[in-house]
């Protein structure tokens, strides 16, 4: 490779939202001990990358600055550390990088093979990359946390997905009605159509009366919720939810974990599980098998150049996007 440095995007600091995004040219990396080195194909944004950004992890993991964001990421493998088994140069994959030390607005980035896993031409970078952070978190929340099986087994389970045409509820709703599961989602009236091609059985409009309260159309209680939007009060779900009803909040704050801190205390039978994503390669493998299968669709909400991410960057920040939001160098 004769280049020796490339464009990236970086920030210095904390806060400045896409004000305070760089671009800036920077030495290409070097792959390490069991790890690859990267052409990005694609990239994708998600909320955790501008909240990083805005300094509210800040008190429990500091940046180190410059931080080049994004974590999500397709491409190429160009070359490979000491140690790597599981790939070659040229292999096409998808990755999860290292969330704190981030690197995929660039065009180049290096890669954990821990974490990375090959991507056949059924998938493209773009869909590819909408998986890692949204898709996989869909999927812990469902299975793991949920104790959900997605194998069409019968299930009777009744599920609320809320905010179902974000990037983490688009994929949820899929995921699900791979289960047989009975859906209810919330979206925004411009997204109701989709959401119901995706598979939600019921969609409501979350700025009606009907939809703030969350209630099922059928009168169905919720076995389970993922919930995917801002913050809603316990005493909205509850009354709505089965007598050993979950909600699951992918983006907790202070006050979902002393709810779900009373919940366990008080002996509760309905339950508030607070969760963070715990990412395994397995799991992305499967993910992106989904796809290559044809029963699970990256919805893409836009594309952008690398040298314009700072439009991406604020449309994500605006919080009312379909799917992902993708860049590409």
């Amino acid at each position: 490779m004769t280049d020796k440095v490339m464009h990236a995007v970086q920030c210095d600091s904390y806060g400045g939202g896409a004000a305070g995004l760089k671009h800036v040219e920077v030495p290409i990396p070097k792959p390490s001990k069991g790890e690859l080195l990267l052409k990005i194909e694609a990239t994708s944004i998600n909320p955790v990358d501008w909240k990083i950004q805005k300094g509210m992890l800040r008190p429990l993991f500091p940046l180190k600055f410059p931080w080049i964001p994004t974590t999500d990421v397709a491409g190429e493998v160009l070359d490979v550390g000491p140690g790597v088994k599981n790939f070659k140069t040229g292999d096409k994959v998808v990755s999860m990088l290292n969330i704190f030390k981030g690197g995929g607005l660039s065009q180049y980035a290096v890669s954990s093979e821990k974490l990375t896993v090959s991507r056949p031409p059924e998938v493209s970078a773009a869909e590819g990359a909408g998986l890692p952070v949204a898709g996989l978190t869909a999927l812990q929340a469902l299975t793991y946390h949920g104790g959900l099986t997605l194998d069409k087994t019968g299930t009777t389970s009744n599920i609320l997905i809320t905010a179902a045409s974000g990037g983490v509820g688009q994929y949820a709703v899929q995921l699900a009605k791979l289960g047989n599961i009975h859906v209810t989602a919330t979206c925004g009236a411009r997204n109701m159509d989709l959401v119901k091609t995706l598979g939600a059985d019921e969609v409501l409009d979350y700025k009606t009366p009907q939809g703030a309260k969350l209630t099922s159309p059928s009168d169905k209680k919720y076995d389970l919720v993922i919930h995917c939007a801002t913050p809603i009060p316990w005493s909205t779900f509850e009354p709505n939810l089965s007598p050993k009803g979950k909600v699951i909040d992918i983006t907790p704050g202070p006050s979902a974990f002393w709810t779900a801190v009373v919940k366990k205390i008080t002996c509760s039978k309905k339950q508030l599980v607070p969760i963070l994503l715990v990412p395994k390669a397995k799991n992305l493998d499967y993910m992106v098998g989904l796809v290559k299968e044809g029963k699970l669709k990256t919805i893409i909400d836009s594309k952008h150049p690398l040298n314009k991410a700072e439009e991406a960057w604020a449309k994500s920040i605006d919080g009312h996007a379909t799917g992902k939001i993708i860049v590409e160098p």
